[in-house]
């Protein structure tokens, strides 16, 4: 349902119009609180005003430093009606990656909760989320203070940073526009036909770029966002039962969450009528797992989403409409509408069918670069390639795509995956794709010992190391079959919920 004529501006007009069309409906909910979208609204208004008396210049970042809570959410709205963007962090992150993030973006104030004793932002003005809301203000004063700010704010304002991790070390903070998260839900909205009866079932991170389209495709419909426990995800059979009971009808999750459910059999033993559309992004979808998801709940629509941070979330999708084989992969489909996606080839020119290539975006998903990090954001913000006619930036993403014959992108790996081994070329995304359609494998990952030029698979699961190869030989070339096998108890995830490759190289690389 269209709440609203002609294009908007800023993110702050999806709450308003959904809090004039759907006052009472839940926007935001947790197993602590919940807010309707009138307090929803009136809470953003507060918190906008009062940030504003605190820091007086706007388009300044301001750290979000809470627990994923929808008082993390309402700091979102506060700080974009304040005039200035928001950078959530991880509150268990390493103190040293934080005061790196701090070094980058010096922001121009912390917000959380009781952080005001916190050695971490010594440096930086603290504001606490909660003495902000029971402030007063006089109404009038407020609204005209509001207005000012929003009368001197453009779509390319930045909304939001969040950071990725950098090949030097040095976290990169990539920076969004209020137009391109626009322009993003819109496009979520209606290719998915969300709208005010949708109930969002939150399992990413709000510093993960995959929280975007919750987030702001709930506000812009009048839906409702239901944060889920995160220790649900170890108990498959309670996690179900939860989102049964809260209604969820819709869930963006990163495969891993997904593939529990699956390997554990939770939907043997729950049924769950009121889900409509499964999305998932962030890695590889084991079709196997995702083969167990369709046969129990095959009426649901099914997506698989992929993008960097650095375009908002997604800029390509395939939205599941045949059926496949265990070990045939899942493409990742084409480009999202008034996106272009392209993969060049090493020569320089587009690819053809079944050739592999770079991918590159452009379009208004794209985000602006990194901030304060200018030879970052020119070495992947880049001219498009195929031509030099007139300024066309793209974003160069690094990784490597094939096309098939029904015109749709299938994932290769990263540059930085692919190896040299025997004289070959390979991807190591490849082998990990083929581990993964054995049924008695949960999770598999490969790492490359440079110096040894050996290829070593991690797996977990309860297959013995000869039943794997026999297995791989299937659909491996010789020179493709990692010469060692690796058993762990439990593969490790990083805060995302991605298998921690990072960590496995320093586990199991050279020294390994």
């Amino acid at each position: 349902m269209e709440k609203w004529n002609g294009a908007i501006r800023n993110v702050l007009e999806y709450i308003e119009c959904s809090a004039k069309a759907y006052p009472s409906n839940l926007a935001f909910r947790d197993d602590e609180t919940q807010v309707t979208y009138a307090e929803l609204l009136r809470q953003v208004r507060k918190l906008g005003y009062q940030i504003a008396e605190k820091v007086s210049e706007t388009r300044k970042p301001i750290v979000v430093f809470m627990e994923k809570s929808v008082e993390c959410l309402v700091s979102f709205f506060g700080i974009a009606a304040s005039g200035n963007f928001y950078v959530c962090m991880d509150v268990q992150m390493a103190p040293e990656r934080i005061h790196k993030i701090l070094d980058s973006l010096q922001p121009a104030a912390v917000l959380g909760k009781s952080i005001q004793n916190e050695k971490l932002f010594s440096d930086y003005l603290a504001l606490d989320y909660e003495e902000l809301l029971a402030a007063e203000a006089e109404d009038g004063i407020q609204r005209k203070r509001l207005q000012e700010i929003r009368n001197n704010m453009i779509d390319a304002d930045p909304l939001y940073i969040l950071y990725t991790s950098g090949s030097t070390g040095i976290p990169k903070g990539s920076v969004i526009t209020h137009r391109s998260v626009i322009d993003y839900a819109e496009w979520v909205s209606r290719t998915f036909q969300f709208d005010e009866t949708t109930v969002f079932g939150s399992q990413t991170p709000f510093y993960f770029s995959m929280s975007v389209l919750d987030i702001f495709t709930t506000v812009r419909n009048g839906a409702a966002l239901q944060i889920i426990p995160k220790k649900l995800f170890s108990f498959p059979v309670k996690l179900l039962e939860y989102m049964k009971e809260t209604h969820v009808s819709a869930i963006y999750w990163v495969p891993s969450a997904l593939s529990i459910v699956a390997d554990w059999r939770a939907l043997d033993y729950v049924a769950l009528p009121e889900l409509r559309t499964v999305l998932f992004a962030g890695e590889v979808m084991p079709t196997r797992q995702l083969n167990l998801w369709r046969s129990h709940l095959p009426e649901v629509k099914y997506a698989n989403l992929f993008g960097p941070t650095e375009i908002t979330d997604i800029g390509l999708y395939y939205i599941l409409d045949r059926e496949f084989s265990d070990e045939e992969p899942i493409p990742i489909g084409v480009p999202c509408e008034n996106m272009d996606a392209f993969a060049v080839t090493k020569e320089g020119r587009l690819i053809r069918e079944g050739e592999t290539g770079e991918l590159y975006f452009r379009g208004s998903f794209v985000g602006r670069g990194y901030y304060n990090s200018p030879e970052k954001t020119r070495e992947a913000f880049v001219q498009n390639p195929l031509h030099n006619s007139y300024p066309d930036p793209t974003y160069r993403t690094g990784d490597l795509v094939k096309l098939n014959e029904r015109g749709e992108y299938l994932y290769q790996g990263r540059k930085d995956f692919q190896i040299k081994h025997m004289g070959y070329r390979i991807e190591l995304g490849e082998i990990e794709h083929a581990a993964g359609s054995f049924q008695k494998l949960e999770r598999a990952a490969c790492i490359y010992r440079k110096e040894k030029d050996q290829i070593v698979l991690i797996y977990q699961g309860t297959a013995g190391k000869e039943e794997i190869l026999t297995h791989l030989k299937d659909f491996l070339p010789a020179y493709m079959m990692p010469e060692e096998l690796i058993s762990v108890p439990a593969m490790p995830l990083n805060a995302n919920g991605k298998i921690d490759r990072k960590l496995l190289q320093e586990q199991y690389g050279e020294n390994g």
